[in-house]
């Protein structure tokens, strides 16, 4: 009964602490990427000429700290599910690398203020995402469905992104 009892809290301890080290990875690339994003908000974002559907900027903090909370736990959810071997390594290489793309977008279009580099690099995380999900799906559902809200919002930016650069070329 003791090493049942054991047992049960250190899997317990474990997955806290996966669950942690999902939310400081995902939540440390968006502060990451918020180096970049906020001095541009005031100086040369401000600049830019937006579309109507732009939403104002106080939106896209609370946002992105939801969707960033949401993927640390879909990673997690795969990283605690009972499969072994390839898929689950494969999927979470997947995460990681739709991660740093998401990072990338904040250097490219706000760091280095190039909106067409970023659009490239927003289509790419859109696949990503899409691939992560598809990888996901295989090892946990709910995981897979965490990822719904990323990919629309990811649409939605793209969109914004395309837009910002059509009217920014004159």
């Amino acid at each position: 009964m003791r090493l049942l009892s054991l047992r049960l809290i250190m899997r317990v301890l474990t997955d806290i602490l996966k669950l942690i080290l999902c939310l400081v990875i995902t939540l440390g690339v968006g502060f990451a990427g918020s180096l970049y994003t906020a001095p541009a908000i005031r100086t040369w974002y401000a600049t830019l000429h937006k579309p109507s559907f732009n939403p104002p900027n106080w939106v896209f903090m609370p946002v992105w700290t939801v969707l960033y909370i949401m993927m640390a736990v879909a990673a997690f959810l795969v990283w605690r599910a009972p499969a072994t071997g390839r898929w689950k390594v494969v999927a979470l290489a997947a995460f990681l690398v739709q991660l740093l793309l998401n990072l990338l977008w904040s250097l490219l279009f706000f760091g280095l203020r190039q909106p067409a580099y970023a659009l490239v690099d927003i289509v790419l995380l859109w696949l990503m995402i899409v691939v992560t999900a598809f990888l996901f799906v295989k090892l946990s559902r709910p995981a897979a469905l965490l990822l719904v809200p990323y990919l629309a919002w990811v649409t939605f930016a793209a969109v914004l992104n395309s837009e910002i650069l059509r009217l920014n070329s004159r």
